[in-house]
């Protein structure tokens, strides 16, 4: 299936004709061509974007609220479509797009359509001074989207949602490796009656797409998910042009456990957390930390439980782990796996490539447990991004924060524990954006989402993200 741009209420085909193949990694074929766009073809949606950004800007907050919950309705009217389609453009579990992928997105534009309207402004009353300060936020202007394929729709409304919802005028970029529901979110937004220019979707290469919208010098702001070295290439550019930015990047999160943890519920979510969509989430516990007192026991019982998840087909209900999204990626992932004896480290379980039965072309890799020694070795400090953990071992408090802080990522850590001094030392001490404590990917939309250190500047979610799409503006006015 082709797909195409989607650019002033229209979908058009990239101005060079130029095209690039989308591949489904489930069987490791071409199902289709996306758009190769070019920088003419982000100046085509600026334009667009451009022109009605003064209309836009200046609709009521109940006319912007009723459309993004139309949205919301649409896309939870066509989940099996939508799911469908992500799960076919991702390798992830047809099951997984049904349960949180699809409806997540949904609640993204829900969310935000009826935060909008309770984003106020603030007064201060100057006591005696005979004055008054009150605080706009208004609307940026034309600003920049873009969104990685781990998590294709939900990331990418998570961006769109907050900036229309503010009075913005949007261009977005998908990932070219899973652009299909970023098309499908574009006939939604027609039928919901959004205004042409408000949001423009263009694919394309990031060398090339998202090189453009960053460089863009009329674009002023930047929202990013992804890797932190194109995080650090974005910053080096945007920067410099007074760009408004919100990186949200790498990982490398501990999982912190406990004697004293709820065994089986801190066990079976250590399952969840490790390899849920293929380990290909930002938030994934990646290096596992236990107690010396319980390791063995842990070793063991983790090693069993992650021997019954199923590798298989994404569209088979039975499956728990699908293929990676793309085959670059999944060599990528198996180059670490190939350095763990030399990185001092002891593969515990899996580590091998997965032939699935009618789809022996697919990107499949096998749950990975990696025991390592040396928490400085490139298996605990450099993100994978895949089905792959590391166990290690601590012997008490002290030595189990330094271990969680010891990287240069800091975007969560979850913490498995029933001491509360131990709970209240850990959630002030440890170097992330989000702990969770006794649980894994609890999220409210209300809260900020952002890490520290390399994993990301500024932060998304609730007014947060409405604060970073809009520009604050003081008044201050003196009387008799």
């Amino acid at each position: 299936m082709n797909i195409q741009n989607y650019i002033n209420g229209q979908f058009i085909n990239p101005t060079q004709n130029n095209w690039l193949d989308n591949y489904n990694p489930a069987i490791g074929e071409i199902y289709g061509q996306i758009p190769n766009s070019t920088k003419e073809d982000v100046e085509n949606a600026y334009e667009a974007a451009a022109s009605f950004f003064p209309k836009w800007s200046q609709t009521s907050l109940d006319y912007r609220s009723k459309i993004l919950l139309k949205i919301a309705d649409l896309i939870e009217e066509n989940l099996a479509d939508f799911a469908k389609a992500e799960s076919i453009d991702n390798g992830k579990p047809l099951s997984l797009a049904i349960e949180i992928d699809i409806p997540r997105a949904a609640n993204n534009f829900r969310f935000f359509g009826h935060a909008i309207t309770q984003f106020s402004s603030e007064s201060h009353e100057s006591v005696g001074l005979n004055a008054i300060n009150f605080t706009l936020r208004q609307p940026i202007g034309v600003v920049g989207c873009i969104s990685p394929w781990n998590l294709p729709l939900y990331l990418f409304t998570w961006k769109i949602a907050p900036a229309i919802a503010a009075g913005n005028c949007v261009i977005a970029k998908p990932s070219e490796i899973t652009p299909m529901t970023a098309y499908l979110l574009g006939k939604i937004c027609i039928k919901a009656g959004l205004p042409n220019g408000v949001l423009n979707i263009v694919h394309g290469l990031g060398n090339q797409v998202g090189e453009a919208i960053i460089s863009h010098p009329k674009i002023k702001a930047i929202s990013f998910t992804g890797g932190t070295k194109t995080g650090a290439h974005i910053a080096k550019i945007a920067a410099p042009m007074f760009k408004k930015l919100s990186l949200e990047l790498g990982g490398k999160n501990p999982t912190i456990i406990f004697e004293d943890c709820d065994y089986e519920k801190m066990l079976a979510t250590t399952v969840r957390s490790s390899f849920s969509n293929q380990g290909q989430i930002c938030l994934c516990g990646s290096r596992i930390l236990v107690e010396v007192s319980i390791y063995e026991k842990f070793k063991n019982d983790f090693i069993q439980k992650v021997s019954e998840l199923k590798v298989g087909n994404p569209a088979d209900e039975l499956t728990n782990i699908g293929a990676l999204a793309s085959k670059e990626h999944l060599e990528k992932v198996k180059s670490y796996i190939d350095i763990a004896e030399n990185d001092r480290g002891k593969i515990l379980f899996g580590g091998k490539k997965v032939v699935v039965e009618n789809c022996e072309n697919g990107y499949y890799l096998q749950p990975t447990i990696i025991e390592v020694f040396d928490n400085q070795c490139r298996l605990n400090q450099e993100e994978i991004f895949g089905p792959v953990v590391t166990l290690m071992s601590f012997k008490n408090d002290k030595e189990a924060l330094f271990l969680a802080n010891d990287t240069k990522y800091g975007l969560s850590a979850t913490l498995w524990t029933n001491n509360l001094e131990r709970t209240m030392n850990f959630s002030q001490k440890l170097e992330t954006g989000i702990v969770w404590v006794n649980t894994w990917m609890m999220r409210d939309l209300r809260t900020p989402f952002g890490g520290q250190k390399d994993s990301g500047l500024g932060r998304e979610g609730g007014f947060e993200a409405l604060r970073f799409f809009t520009e604050t503006k003081n008044i201050c006015i003196k009387y008799k």
